[in-house]
C-alpha cells in the first residue's frame, strides 16, 4: 500500500515565532535581549553556542522570519570559501540578507576570512552556530565583530512539554490516542537534545505496532524500540557526542584497544581533529594529573602539532596520544581538589584573606598589620615552614587528597611531613 511521505516529527513542530520557542528565556524571554533587538527590527551579527539541540538553527530561522528578509543557510561541513562568496554576492543586491552558519566552528581560517569584510560592512547579518566554544574555534577578527550568545540545555520540564505539545498539537499526533506513562528513557536515551527527544517520540510510536489502537508509552517500551532503531535514531550526527563519550572513557578505563578503535570512527567519520585532541588535553588533567604530569604536556603537544599537520598524517599523533594516555597511570585527585573547593566557595561565601597573607603596598597597610607574621619559606631550612594559609575558620580544610599511584603517593609522604598536625595525609 502506497504510504506518502511525511517530514520528520521535529521539522513538523519547528516553532515560526518567539512565542511558540521553547527554553532561552534569558534571550528571548519577555526581558531576553534577542528578543529586544527583534522587536527593534535591529540584529547584529552573532554567535550561539550551545550544546545539541537547544534550538541554535530554529531561533536562526525565527529572527529572519520576524524581520522578514531572506535567509541563507550554510553547514560548515560542506560548504567552502566558493559558497560563502556566492551567498555574499547574491546578499549585495538583497536588502538585509541573514546568513546561518551551521557548526561555524568547523570553518578554517580562508573561510572565516572570506566573511570578514560582508559582516564588517553590513552586507550580511551573520548567526553562527557551535557546540564548542567560539574563542577557541572562531578567528579574533570574525568574534570581535559578533555578539555571543550562550544557549542553555533544555530543562526537564521544558523537555516534557515539547513532548506533549507534539502530542496535542501535530497534525499527525493528535489523531491518535497516545499515553506516556513514564518519561525517563526519552529523556535520558536524548540526552536533553530536543530534536533528538522528538525523533525518539516518532520512532517509538511508529515502532509501537499500534497504528490504530491506544499506544502506550513507559521506559521498557523505549529503551527496547530505541536499541532496534538506534540507526534511524542517530541520524544528523548526534553519534559525534556518544562516540567522542565512549572515547574519553576508554582512555580513563586504561584499554589502548578501544581507544584507537574509537579514534579510527572519528577520523574515519571526519571528525575535527582539533576536537579530537582538545578532549584529549582536557582528559589529561581531569583523568590523570599529577599521576602523570607529562600526560598535559603530550596531550598539549598533540594539540598544537595537529592544528600543524592535519589530515591524513596527524591520525598517527592522535593515535600516539590517545594510547599514551590510555596506559597512563590514572588520578581525579586534581579535579575533585578545585570541585571541591569551588562548591565550598559557592556555599560558604568568602571569608576574608588573614592579615598576615595580605600585601602591605602603603605605610597605613602595615601599621594596621597586613603582612605581619608572614612566614617567608625560603627563610627556612627545606624551604618550608608550617603556617596557615587558610582563611581563620577553613584552618585544616583538606580539599586535595593525592590518588593512590606511585607519584602523588610519594607527594602524600612528603605532605604528611611537611603537615603533620595541620593536614590528615
Amino acid at each position: 500500500m502506497f504510504q506518502s511521505t511525511k517530514a520528520p516529527l521535529p521539522e513538523r513542530m519547528r516553532p515560526n515565532n518567539l512565542d511558540q520557542y521553547a527554553g532561552q528565556q534569558h534571550l528571548v524571554g519577555p526581558k531576553g535581549v534577542l528578543r529586544r533587538y527583534i522587536e527593534a527590527g535591529m540584529v547584529p551579527s552573532m554567535i550561539f553556542w550551545g550544546p545539541p539541540g537547544v534550538g541554535k538553527t530554529t531561533l536562526a530561522n525565527i529572527i529572519a522570519g520576524q524581520l522578514k528578509v531572506p535567509f541563507v543557510a550554510l553547514s560548515a561541513i560542506n560548504a567552502g570559501v566558493k559558497d560563502v562568496r556566492e551567498v555574499i554576492e547574491h546578499a549585495r543586491k538583497r536588502q538585509g540578507t541573514v546568513l546561518f552558519i551551521d557548526e561555524i566552528h568547523r570553518f578554517n581560517k580562508s573561510q572565516q576570512d572570506a566573511l570578514l569584510g560582508a559582516v564588517e560592512k553590513g552586507i550580511v547579518t551573520l548567526i553562527g552556530a557551535t557546540t564548542e566554544n567560539p574563542s577557541f574555534e572562531v578567528i579574533p577578527a570574525l568574534l570581535s565583530r559578533c555578539q555571543v550568545y550562550i544557549l542553555k540545555s533544555l530543562e526537564k520540564q521544558e523537555l516534557i512539554d515539547l513532548v506533549q505539545k507534539a502530542l496535542t498539537e501535530d497534525e499527525i499526533l493528535k489523531k491518535r490516542d497516545i499515553e506516556v506513562q513514564e518519561y525517563e528513557a526519552l529523556l535520558t536515551i536524548s540526552g536533553g537534545d530536543a530534536r533528538k527527544l522528538l525523533n525518539l517520540l516518532e520512532i517509538v510510536i511508529d515502532g509501537s505496532g499500534q497504528a490504530n489502537g491506544k499506544v502506550v508509552i513507559t521506559n521498557d517500551v523505549v529503551k527496547q524500540i530505541a536499541q532496534q532503531n538506534l540507526a534511524l535514531y542517530d541520524k544528523g550526527g548526534e553519534a559525534h557526542y556518544d562516540i567522542i563519550s565512549a572515547f574519553i572513557k576508554s582512555m580513563r578505563g586504561s584499554d589502548p584497544n578501544a581507544t584507537v578503535y574509537w579514534l579510527a570512527r572519528m577520523i574515519e567519520g571526519g571528525e575535527d581533529p582539533k576536537f579530537i585532541a582538545r578532549r584529549m588535553l582536557i582528559m589529561a588533567s581531569e583523568d590523570i594529573g599529577n599521576a602523570n604530569p607529562t600526560a598535559m604536556i603530550m596531550a598539549s603537544e598533540c594539540f598544537q602539532a595537529v592544528q600543524v599537520i592535519g589530515y591524513p598524517e596527524c591520525d598517527i599523533i592522535l593515535s600516539q596520544t590517545a594510547i599514551y594516555l590510555a596506559t597512563s597511570p590514572k588520578s581525579n585527585a586534581a579535579y575533585k581538589a578545585i570541585r571541591a573547593a569551588r562548591a565550598y566557595v559557592r556555599e560558604q561565601g568568602s571569608p576574608p584573606v588573614p592579615l598576615h597573607l595580605r600585601n602591605a603596598p602603603t605605610k597605613l597597610m602595615k601599621e594596621i598589620g597586613y603582612g605581619q607574621e608572614y612566614k617567608y619559606a625560603h627563610d627556612y631550612e627545606g624551604n618550608f615552614v608550617p603556617q596557615n594559609f587558610l582563611p581563620d575558620e577553613l584552618k585544616g580544610t583538606m580539599f586535595f587528597n593525592p590518588g593512590n599511584n606511585a607519584r602523588e603517593n610519594e607527594m602524600r609522604k612528603n605532605l604528611r611531613n611537611q603537615w603533620e598536625g595541620w593536614y590528615r595525609y
